[in-house]
Parts: C-alpha cells; sequence; structure tokens
C-alpha cells in the first residue's frame, strides 16, 4: 500500500476545547444590542456550517468504516466526573470536588481546605466537665482510683524528634508495635508478611527479624505476664502462636484452619487479641464475630466460641479493663463497641453497645483507671466516653481528626499514654497530607481528649509516608512509629539533644543497594526479607549500612504560619 493511500486511511480527529463553550472576553458583553443580534447570528450560522461539516465528516468515516476520534481538552473532576473543575493534589496540596461533601467532616457545604475542624480541631468539641456527681459508683471510684489521678494536669511531654531509625526494616508494611514489659530498648514489630522483628533501638544496630512465625499478616501480639521472653502473637493465617524471642521458636497454640484452604468464606482470620492476667486466659477474636479463650497453663483452647458481635463481622479490637480485669472492651466492623462481662461470656449478653456510624478501628479502656473509654472510628471520628459509670448511650465528646484510610494501610488507632496520670492524652496517625514548606508531609498528633485540642503535631521532612502504626512507652518518653516498611524512634528534643553530644544519631538502611526494596506504601513491592534463612528461621540478609547523621546537621522544617 501506498504511503497517500495510507494516510487518508485514519479516521478524522476533532478536539474539543473549553473555549468552544466560553465567551471570548467580557468586553462582548458591553456591546449594543443589535451588535448582539448580528453576533448571534453569525454563530448561529457558524454552528449550522460546523454541523453540516462534522456530518459530511461522520458520513464519509461510516463509508470507510471508521468513526470519527474525538479528544476532549476540557477539564475533567475525577471524582464527580464533570467539566469545569478539578480535584486531586496540586503540588503538595490536595483539592477537594466542590460537589461532594467535606473529606475529613464528611459534611457538605464546603470543601477540606475550608473546614473548621481543619482550622481548630477544638471546633464544636464540649469539653469536659468538672462538676461531681453523686452517684454511688461514683463514689466507690473516687475512694479507690480517683486517689491515683492528680487534681492538677501536669505538663505533657511531647517525644518530638527522631532519634534512630530502620529504613526498609519489613518486607512488607508494619502492622503493629509492641514495647518490652522490661527492657525498655526493645521493641517488637509485626508485619504483613507474618514477620516478627525485633530491635534493640539503644544499639540501632542490633536487630533480628524472624520469618517462621507465621503465613500472613501479624495482627496483634502481647507479651506473656509470667515470662517477659516470651510473646503471643494472632495472624490472619488463622493462628495464635507462643514465641521463644531468644531461640525464634514458635508454638501453635491455637489454628482454625486445620484442612488448609477451602474457599474464603471459611478461612478465618484472628485480628484482636489481649491477656487477662489473673484468669491466665488469652482471649482472641475471628473475622466471624467469634471470641476464643485459650488457657495460658495448659497452652490449649478453652471452651467453646462465642459469638460477641454480629455474626460475619471482624472483631479487630479487644482490650480487658487495667483496674477490673473482668471487664472486656471489644469492637468490630458491625459498627459498634461492646462492654462484657468475661465472668459470664454468653452470645448477647454484653454490659453495654456503644453505637457507631461506621467500621470501629480500635476501642480502649484508659491506663490507669480504666475508668475512661476512646474509641477510633473509620467516619473521622475519635469518641470520648468521660466514665464507664455514666450515660453510655452517648459518647461525652466527638473530635474530628483524619484517619479514614483506604486498604493498602493498617488502621489507624488512636492510643493513650500509659505514662500521662491525668489520662488525656492520646497519640494517632494523620491521614491527610499538610504542606510543609513544599512538602506534603502526613505528621503525627498528640490530642487532649478532655478538651478536643491539638496539643502537638509531629513530622520530619524525611518521612514523606503515611504513619498510621504508633505506640507510646510505658515507661520512658518515646514514641515507636511504623511507617510503610521502616521504623522510627522519637525523643523530646531537649532530651534527644543532650543524648546527642557524646553519640550521632544514627540510621540503619537495610539493603540499600537492592532496588527491589522501595520506601513506599504498595503493599506488592519488594521481595521476601528472609530469602536467605538460617537456623530457627531467623532472617539473614546482607550486611547493613549504618548511616550517622551529625544532630547540629539536621534542621527540621517547620509548618509556616
Amino acid at each position: 500500500m501506498s504511503a497517500r493511500a495510507r494516510r487518508t486511511s485514519f479516521p478524522e480527529v476533532v478536539i474539543e476545547r473549553d473555549s468552544d463553550t466560553e465567551k471570548s472576553s467580557d468586553d462582548e458583553e458591553e456591546v449594543e444590542d443589535d451588535v448582539v443580534e448580528s453576533d448571534d447570528q453569525e454563530e448561529e450560522d457558524d454552528n449550522e456550517e460546523q454541523k453540516g461539516k462534522e456530518a459530511e465528516v461522520s458520513s464519509a468515516a461510516n463509508k470507510k468504516g471508521k468513526a470519527p476520534i474525538t479528544i476532549s481538552l476540557k477539564k475533567v473532576c475525577k471524582v464527580c466526573k464533570r467539566t469545569g473543575h478539578q480535584a486531586g493534589f496540586q503540588g503538595p496540596t490536595y483539592i477537594d470536588c466542590p460537589m461532594k461533601p467535606c473529606f475529613l467532616c464528611k459534611l457538605p457545604g464546603h470543601t477540606t481546605v475550608n473546614c473548621p475542624h481543619r482550622v481548630a480541631m477544638e471546633f464544636g468539641v464540649i469539653p469536659a466537665s468538672r462538676k461531681r456527681t453523686n452517684n454511688s459508683l461514683d463514689y466507690v471510684f473516687e475512694r479507690q482510683v480517683r486517689h491515683r489521678v492528680p487534681s492538677i494536669k501536669p505538663e505533657f511531654v511531647i517525644p518530638d524528634e527522631v532519634n534512630c531509625a530502620v529504613i526498609r526494616y519489613h518486607s512488607r508494611r508494619v502492622t503493629c508495635l509492641e514495647f518490652h514489659p522490661t527492657n525498655n530498648n526493645i521493641l517488637l514489630s509485626g508485619d504483613k508478611k507474618g514477620q516478627l522483628g525485633v530491635w534493640d533501638f539503644g544499639k540501632v544496630h542490633e536487630k533480628t527479624v524472624y520469618g517462621n512465625i507465621h503465613s500472613c499478616l501479624l495482627n496483634n501480639m502481647k507479651f506473656s505476664p509470667a515470662n517477659d521472653g516470651t510473646v503471643y502473637a494472632a495472624s490472619s493465617d488463622g493462628t495464635m502462636s507462643c514465641t521463644d524471642l531468644e531461640t525464634g521458636l514458635s508454638t501453635p497454640l491455637m489454628d482454625l484452619n486445620p484442612n488448609g484452604w477451602q474457599g474464603p468464606n471459611s478461612w478465618t482470620m484472628l485480628y484482636g487479641m489481649d491477656l487477662n492476667a489473673e484468669k491466665g486466659l488469652v482471649l482472641v477474636a475471628d473475622n466471624f464475630g467469634f471470641l476464643h479463650l485459650v488457657d495460658t497453663r495448659s497452652n490449649s483452647q478453652k471452651g467453646n466460641s462465642i459469638l460477641i458481635h454480629k455474626k460475619g463481622t471482624k472483631v479487630v479490637g479487644l482490650h480487658c479493663n487495667p483496674f477490673q480485669p473482668d471487664l472486656l472492651l471489644s469492637c468490630g466492623n458491625d459498627h459498634f463497641a461492646r462492654i462484657w462481662d468475661i465472668r459470664r461470656l454468653e452470645a448477647e449478653s454484653c454490659l453495654q453497645s456503644l453505637p457507631h456510624k461506621r467500621v470501629v478501628n480500635s476501642a480502649y479502656f484508659s491506663p490507669i483507671s480504666g475508668s475512661k473509654i476512646v474509641t477510633t472510628s473509620i467516619d473521622n471520628r475519635i469518641r470520648v466516653w468521660d466514665s464507664i459509670f455514666g450515660n453510655l448511650e452517648t459518647p461525652s465528646r466527638e473530635i474530628v481528626h483524619s484517619h479514614d484510610f483506604n486498604r493498602h494501610l493498617t488502621p489507624f488507632r488512636a492510643e493513650w499514654d500509659p505514662k500521662d496520670p491525668s489520662e488525656s492524652l492520646v497519640v494517632v496517625g494523620r491521614y491527610i497530607s499538610e504542606n510543609y514548606n513544599g512538602l506534603a508531609l502526613h505528621p503525627i498528633d498528640f490530642i487532649d481528649i478532655s478538651t478536643g485540642q491539638l496539643v502537638a503535631e509531629v513530622m520530619d521532612p524525611n518521612i514523606t509516608t503515611i504513619t498510621p502504626v504508633n505506640k507510646l512507652h510505658p515507661r520512658d518518653d518515646v514514641l515507636a512509629s511504623g511507617s510503610s516498611r521502616s521504623l522510627f524512634i522519637w525523643r523530646p528534643k531537649e532530651k534527644s539533644e543532650m543524648v546527642l553530644e557524646k553519640d550521632e544519631r544514627k540510621i540503619v538502611v537495610c539493603d540499600r543497594k537492592n532496588s527491589k526494596f522501595r520506601d513506599d506504601d504498595d503493599d506488592d513491592s519488594g521481595d521476601d526479607f528472609s530469602s536467605k534463612k538460617g537456623k530457627n528461621g531467623k532472617s539473614k540478609s546482607k550486611k547493613p549500612i549504618l548511616v550517622t547523621t551529625p544532630c547540629s546537621s539536621s534542621k527540621k522544617k517547620k509548618k509556616k504560619s
């Protein structure tokens, strides 16, 4: 076929522009009526002529069996599919679709940029009342517990500077963190692939990853109260394990999928877990709404499974009351958090149901008295109940906070500061990014739940990924955070500078030369971290590269006022 014949066989291309539907300038609106009428007549003639040409083009194309191709250059919103505006990231700033409700508070009439809850987090929050009541339960609480809580709220200590880090520590995203109960410098971490990491952040370079614990997502882990070298873990592979941290040997205590994979409708996954030291029980919940009990003395399942949430829904959180361990708090995907009495666990026998509008990611009693409750729901609300003896039908206050997540992130959970005697400080990661000197960063928020005020937002210009997993140290002023596959240790700036006078800030980068390990939020990127395993399933990777950064050279970028 000749070049000329080949060129004429292609269909016609019609290009649409925004200027075709808009007025050319403002000066045309000021002309006289007769001129406008003549212009309108000319436009109608031009439109008829253009339609005739298009009809000729379409008929010619139809004869050749090819339809014309239309290329539109108009601005089209990817959210509502309408023209005239665009939504999405413009540099480090995210622009909302004006035709949709606010992404932060879920209410119509404004966008996220203009949302009053983004300007002031305490907007619309009623502070906690200081009045005393004459309730008899409150009187008992005052006599037994209140003497531990100071009458004057102490000043909050905020870890606001990265002290050390391990980059690309795990082969998949971090799912949970736990501090050692006796050694202040040991941090345990679990990931999406079921691996268990043990890191001594006091020495930075001493770290171990056990890859033989579980075959998929490690959702929760707790230390044994009788042996601080033993940890219990619950996984989405349907097993609960007991692992010796010295040897890495794991013993399965319960397997809910003994016959292997039989389809998604029968595969059981374990999510929420907690320990009751008084009764020697490990409580673990699954994705079908059932609660299972395991006796730590015999390392075997005790009794039958109990339905504690709507059948077929996940129970993602369990927490025993620290002051009265017989009280159990659970939460799940049925939009409820429930309070149970362990002494009479039966289906539909909960003491109280706490309703939510959407899925509840976490629910915790306060760490000292156990009289308060804080929950995190994916409707961008942190709900607080000031007293378990009061009215539990409605929360004492709702705090609007950005933690609505997608499926490729570990769920956000607002967790208490176990050292705060006033029981009012929680830490939680933020989903919506903020523009800090031209960088889109996702800070970690410290919130005073008694007033709803934002106490502090900590960030580092080198951490550009989202940080959904955060854990405050029970004895030291340390914050551990998991962002993608990396771990970070935060300390207060004053203490951190005193420590770094003798030593430089250390950051360990695992397998930096391996391009397959990228520090991003893609769960499917990267190969198995434990591709070369030694004895006891310990991962043996290449020798990590130790990067030392002087403290004086790390200047933290602050948010523009």
